[in-house]
């Protein structure tokens, strides 16, 4: 897989990238038409509540859908979701870094743990904008310009209520053929979440210039916003870089 200037420059290589001319740089920035961002597809809410968790008591899930960044900017502009931290999920904890994740070949997963108040957004809610404007879940290890099994459909759910809830939506997807394609992502649970390095988290706010952000990720906040206006928060609940490491 090539990465992005921005890829490059977080996996810390900056002071190379530093030596470059402005032109150069540009240059290397992935092009709109190399590899577009994955399409939005409205989709039906949940069958039922698809509230597993009882209200008035937070509860968490990890969701892996490509990069994280855009995962991650997507759930912080949610009403009702108090963190939403980039990390890794599904290999070895001592491979959870970047520079072996991003290689691929860990069994890490890039994710992003939410945590939420279902008083006020309901883990149904949170499975319909995640398979509908965070990503194609018909691509199992790829998503827009990014491809490995790091970059791959799954959901860490945190019980048994939640894994099943997901497995019934996903059903229900395939039923009502929502995509042209099935539905690969796979529902798994029980699995250590890592967060991130400090500088990945709230990649998306800080870095609004970036074309890789401009090109992949800002459009599915649009999109959430467009399609979900009820959920939609303008101001970020941003997470703090002392929670990551």
């Amino acid at each position: 897989m090539r990465l992005s200037v921005d890829k490059l420059v977080a996996g810390g290589i900056a002071a190379v990238i530093a030596t470059l001319t402005v032109t150069a740089v540009l240059s290397l920035e992935r092009p709109a038409h190399a590899a577009p961002a994955e399409a939005v597809v409205a989709v039906p809410a949940p069958r039922g509540a698809a509230n597993p968790t009882l209200p008035g008591k937070r509860a968490q899930v990890v969701f892996a859908g490509g990069c994280f960044w855009g995962v991650q900017g997507v759930f912080q502009h949610i009403k009702g979701v108090d963190n939403a931290v980039s990390g890794y999920i599904g290999g070895r904890p001592g491979d959870a870094n970047y520079g072996r994740v991003s290689a691929g070949g860990t069994g890490h997963a890039e994710a992003v743990q939410v945590t939420y108040d279902p008083s006020q957004v309901s883990y149904g809610q949170l499975m319909q904008v995640f398979f509908s404007v965070v990503h194609d879940p018909t691509q199992l290890n790829r998503q827009g310009p990014d491809h490995g099994t790091q970059y791959r459909s799954a959901v860490y759910a945190d019980d048994a209520a939640q894994r099943d809830a997901t497995r019934a939506y996903i059903a229900q997807l395939q039923q009502a053929r929502a995509y042209a394609a099935p539905v690969v992502t796979t529902v798994d649970g029980g699995k250590p979440f890592h967060a991130a390095e400090g500088y990945h988290q709230n990649y998306l706010t800080l870095h609004p210039e970036s074309l890789y952000i401009r090109i992949n990720d800002q459009p599915k906040v649009d999109a959430l916003h467009r399609m979900y206006p009820q959920l939609y928060r303008e101001k970020p609940r941003l997470v703090s870089t002392l929670s990551a490491r």
